[in-house]
């Protein structure tokens, strides 16, 4: 994985906003499409999408997910025993803790999982996607042809296909969860070994919290205790250092007042087999808890992308607030194990256009400028203070002035002679 000493890294979380016509193509209701038209627009799209992170000055990129509905439905395409059961998904904060204690600003809310049919895991798991896979790396290494930057691939966590497919096959919820993890192990291993780096993305980890307000914290982190095993069971034999984890608190722009708070889960996230850590650390409710992560037992080389922009608000951050929070890791941590990131996807499901595209790469823009300007004041702190040209000529002018006064000060043989014979007239 990347890394530097001179100067301070960027990236993001992954999903980027669509065009209109990439939209229209991995929506719900796409119509009758030509698979060849369709293959030349999304390879297209992605160079494109490449190039802007690229131009705006982003070190570790991706393909915005382009090619994917949304960050969680896309493996309905990739792996098979999983197929539509009927109905459609509700909203999906419909249970949580939150809307619970704010039930009429939820009834408002409308989430892009609505509408999306219900699935269910109807046969034995396995990995049929390698077809879809290999186009999203083929256009990716396309895309980044002649630069030196690196790349990750997102894909989903066993955890969060499990959420989202019901089991009616497995006789237990342990057979069903290992054999989502050895399917996904074929993605995760594949994108390893074309060169890039993994990144495992799992919102339900800490979301859980969040979605079963019947349990307590103890159940809870025994719940995701189990999932972190079953991740690394998925991930076992991998380079570690070739690996990236997301976390976050999903697409949820409410008061979250019950999110589950950083200290509650940080012991157990820093068992998971993976080199960097990207997570949420700049609205309001999580950057406080840059502390955690500073206090928190992380194994050697560990790399912290912590979110210095967020999804969560319009408002668009500044450089220097960017830096300023960045630098907090920094001081810690040090320049080679921290890369600048933001919350979460601006894009997570295609049609999702809660954050405005033009908004969302004003949020990256600010985040590159804020972390070049952690790395200048960074510098500035390590170069010892040089003086100052006035300083230097004071000192300079003041040499002879204070000569003058020693010389003044030695008193030539003559006198001393003088001052000899009036002492010994006195004692006489």
């Amino acid at each position: 994985m990347k890394r530097s000493s001179d100067r301070i890294l960027s990236t993001h979380s992954g999903s980027l906003p669509r065009p209109a016509d990439i939209r229209t193509m991995v929506g719900l209701n796409p119509g009758v499409r030509d698979p060849a038209a369709d293959a030349a627009l999304l390879k297209n799209a992605v160079n494109d999408v490449v190039k802007k992170q690229l131009d705006i000055g982003l070190d570790v990129v991706d393909d915005g997910e382009f090619s994917k509905p949304s960050f969680v439905t896309y493996i309905r395409n990739r792996l098979g025993g999983l197929e539509p059961i009927g109905g459609t998904r509700s909203a999906h904060w419909g249970a949580s803790r939150d809307s619970r204690q704010f039930p009429e600003y939820y009834s408002k809310q409308v989430v892009g999982a609505v509408g999306q049919l219900n699935y269910g895991c109807t046969g034995a798991i396995h990995y049929k996607g390698l077809a879809h896979l290999q186009t999203d790396l083929d256009n990716l290494k396309a895309a980044l042809s002649g630069s030196t930057a690196e790349a990750f691939v997102p894909a989903i966590a066993p955890a969060n296909i499990e959420g989202w497919n019901v089991n009616r096959y497995y006789a237990t919820e342990e057979e069903y969860r290992i054999a989502i993890a050895d399917a996904m192990r074929v993605e995760y291993k594949a994108i390893i070994d074309a060169g890039f780096l993994l990144q495992v993305d799992d919102p339900r980890l800490v979301t859980y919290w969040m979605m079963r307000p019947d349990l307590t914290l103890a159940e809870c982190r025994k719940w995701c205790n189990m999932q972190v095993e079953v991740l690394n069971h998925a991930l076992r034999g991998l380079p570690r250092d070739r690996i990236r984890y997301h976390t976050c608190y999903s697409i949820d722009s409410g008061p979250r007042v019950n999110d589950m708070p950083a200290k509650d889960v940080i012991d157990i996230l820093m068992k998971i087999h993976a080199g960097a850590f990207s997570f949420e650390a700049s609205n309001p409710r999580h950057e406080h808890e840059w502390t955690v992560w500073r206090d928190a037992k992380r194994p050697d080389g560990t790399i912290l992308i912590p979110g210095l922009v967020t999804h969560s608000t319009l408002l668009v951050e500044t450089p220097e607030l960017v830096a300023e929070r960045l630098l907090k890791y920094v001081d810690f941590a040090g320049v080679e194990n921290v890369i600048a990131g933001n919350d979460c996807g601006f894009a997570s499901f295609a049609g999702n256009q809660d954050i405005d595209p033009q908004i969302a790469w004003l949020k990256l823009e600010a985040l590159v400028k804020g972390t070049e300007l952690a790395t200048r004041q960074l510098k500035a702190r390590r170069k010892p203070a040089a003086k100052k040209p006035a300083a230097r000529k004071q000192a300079a002018a003041a040499k002879p002035r204070a000569a003058k006064k020693t010389a003044a000060k030695r008193k030539s043989p003559a006198r001393k002679a003088k001052a000899s014979k009036a002492t010994k007239g006195k004692r006489r």
